[in-house]
């Protein structure tokens, strides 16, 4: 292609579009060219607040112009635009997860790899300046081989907002909402994994949540609790505990890896920079490592903008459907193996996504190298 640009029609104009069409004015790679969503009024008050013309659903599916559509449907959906989007012979990017069932989510890989489109999926957090830096870390052997590590992400859970009964029903929870975040910077870190050996449970089966002054009690139909061990293909184990049922504030690290010679420690990945610490064989104290790379703010939209220029170049994206196809049937193997009682092997793989580049303009290319091994 000869443009340096793709056209983009989004459907589905909830609380997570803002982000998206924010991005559009700092990523010129990305053109919207039209909003749409079920609910009518939501599409014209983000149309009318970003300048986007409002389409309909249709309209944005059969439109010739369009090459990619953005999903930021609910979870339940997203599957079934997927394939809606495919069909129309568009390319695709989805929030995350890219479903909720196994099966269906197979679908609409194997959809995309028939008709050679490309099939892209949120979270985007682990192409940022700390998960990044983490990586170089990794590949460049400062704690040598990895062997272990913990996963933990522990709070009360949504409940006050407004929104909250979606966090407590079908594809939603701890895992499918937390989870994706860290499932998919552990597979950047570490390639894919092999196995899941787990145990679930949820507190109440119903929930008190909505303002303070206005409460309201809906179902939870989602487990709330989750904890368990996943195998990764290199070797190593890694401990997680994913849970909408503690109180008080984690004092845990959010990501730990225990190497052959030191360790390493990350932010929550759910954002794009934050602190990355590094121990080492010899060393008496944690050391913070600075970013070498971009996007330690927030950047949502970054692995829309990696595929369309990934499409352009004729080159694998970063965060694609195999990506998100192996992540979910990692989160989905925590139900199935407290369901069965015993370690699920896991069918799919996917490639460990490239790192990125560096900085090379702003004098920091080489922050990693200020401390020495």
């Amino acid at each position: 292609m000869s443009r340096n640009f793709l056209n983009v029609g989004v459907i589905g104009c909830g609380m997570i579009s803002d982000w998206y069409f924010r991005a559009a004015k700092r990523f010129p790679q990305m053109h919207i060219t039209g909003c749409a969503d079920l609910k009518q009024d939501l599409a014209g008050k983000q149309g009318a607040e970003y300048q986007i013309p409002v389409r309909s659903v249709a309209e944005i599916y059969n439109d010739p112009q369009i090459d990619v559509i953005l999903n930021l449907t609910p979870p339940k959906a997203h599957c079934a635009v997927i394939k809606q989007a495919l069909e129309a012979g568009k390319h695709v990017y989805t929030e995350k997860p890219l479903g909720i069932d196994l099966a269906e989510a197979r679908k609409t890989v194997e959809l995309a790899r028939k008709k050679n489109l490309y099939l892209g999926c949120a979270p985007d957090t682990f192409m940022g300046g700390g998960h990044q830096t983490m990586r170089k870390l990794l590949d460049d052997n400062w704690i040598g081989e990895v062997l272990a590590g913990t996963v933990i992400c522990l709070g009360r859970g949504p409940e006050k907002w407004e929104h909250a009964p979606a966090f407590y029903s079908d594809g939603a929870g701890p895992m499918l909402d937390i989870g994706p975040y860290f499932i998919t910077q552990l597979i950047n870190l570490l390639g894919p994994a092999k196995a899941v050996t787990a145990a679930v449970t949820k507190g109440a089966d119903f929930r008190v949540g909505g303002a303070d002054t206005v409460p309201r009690i809906y179902p939870v139909t989602v487990p709330t609790h989750q904890s368990g061990i996943i195998e990764f293909a290199n070797g190593a184990q890694i401990t997680m505990i994913n849970s909408y049922e503690v109180f008080a504030p984690s004092r845990h690290p959010f990501i730990e890896l225990y190497g052959s010679r030191g360790a390493l420690a990350m932010f929550h990945p759910n954002y794009f920079g934050g602190k990355v610490e590094v121990f080492q064989d010899g060393y008496d104290d944690w050391r913070e490592v600075p970013p070498a790379f971009i996007y330690n703010s927030d950047a949502r939209s970054i692995g829309i903008v990696d595929m369309i220029e990934s499409i352009l170049a004729g080159k694998p994206a970063r965060a694609s459907g195999e990506l998100a196809y192996h992540a979910l049937e990692i989160m989905l193997a925590f139900e199935k193996s407290s369901s069965l009682g015993r370690r699920i092997e896991l069918e799919s793989s996917c490639r460990r996504p490239e790192p990125m580049l560096p900085v090379i303009d702003d004098g920091c290319v080489n922050r990693i190298s200020w401390l020495e091994k």
